[in-house]
């Protein structure tokens, strides 16, 4: 069974409940790492969480909600080996797997409707990795996370 971490503060905590819900009834199995209500927390708490368990292996994938989802990807995207962004529609989700293999979706729980998100989060679920050219590119992105330095990974000048 594949096991999805999903995540959120306050202001992503009722569209967290409403997609572990679905997530459920799909067959996944759920690992929620909180928050559990919509009382005032911080997102990088709950990020990390998420972040870690998909990079150990605990997790297949993870799904993070905050207000923007903004906030949350960019605390999910400083553990190593992953692959977060903020997806506002269904094609984005498609093409962020397909060419990103994007393993963390965030989404906004202020702006998105329970219907978009389920929509957005099968699409992402659903799409595979297309590999191939975008293969390369990918480990270009990694060697960001070993190296933390452009001029390195890609051998472009140095400034």
């Amino acid at each position: 069974m594949t096991v999805i971490a999903v995540g959120a503060d306050h202001a992503g905590f009722p569209l967290k409940q409403h997609l572990k819900q679905w997530l459920v009834a799909q067959g996944f199995r759920v690992l929620d790492v909180g928050t559990d209500s919509a009382d005032s927390v911080d997102y990088p708490d709950f990020a990390a969480q998420v972040a870690q368990a998909v990079a150990a292996g605990e997790a297949e994938r993870g799904l993070l909600v905050c207000g923007t989802g903004i906030g949350m990807a960019i605390a999910a995207n400083k553990v190593p080996g992953i692959r977060a962004g903020v997806c506002a529609d269904v094609e984005t989700a498609r093409v962020a797997r397909q060419h990103n293999d994007l393993n963390v979706l965030a989404l906004a729980g202020r702006l998105t409707t329970p219907e978009s998100a389920v929509a957005i989060t099968r699409v992402w679920l659903e799409t595979a990795f297309e590999g191939g050219r975008h293969e390369r590119r990918l480990a270009k992105v990694m060697g960001l996370e070993r190296a933390g330095v452009m001029g390195e990974v890609t051998g472009a000048p140095a400034r």
